[in-house]
């Protein structure tokens, strides 16, 4: 057996907000056998924790187009989305066809996967 001690596990940190960040430090940092990146180190692992606005900040979903979503989730047709929100059939394939463009989705299941996701919808 080798009397050579165990390499430190080293973890990244990268958290918008500083009070967060410095809480997380200063627990892990206490923690044996893990070690704090320095800045430009390589990590074996990282924690990772971003501004919702941030991280959803590459689209913005109008309030109808938020409503469509909700009622996509339920599982709705167009014609059902158009019955429930007094628009017509056109209008609401516009929406979905919107909603799958911006959440860049490849149908409406995945739309809804994805806004989960991003922390846009609760399912």
């Amino acid at each position: 057996m080798s009397s050579e001690p165990a390499a430190d596990i080293v973890i990244a940190l990268e958290i918008d907000d500083p009070v967060l960040a410095d809480r997380l430090a200063t627990l892990l940092g206490s923690v044996a056998g893990l070690r704090l990146a320095a800045p430009g180190e390589q990590a074996a692992a990282a924690i990772v924790a971003r501004n919702r606005e941030a991280a959803s900040g590459d689209f913005e979903l109008t309030p109808r187009e938020l409503d469509v979503l909700a009622l996509l989730a339920e599982g709705a047709s167009n014609k059902m989305i158009a019955q429930r929100l007094g628009i017509s059939v056109h209008t609401a394939k516009f929406h979905v066809g919107s909603l799958l463009d911006k959440l860049d989705a490849t149908g409406r299941t995945d739309a809804v996967a994805h806004a989960a996701r991003r922390g846009v919808i609760n399912l």
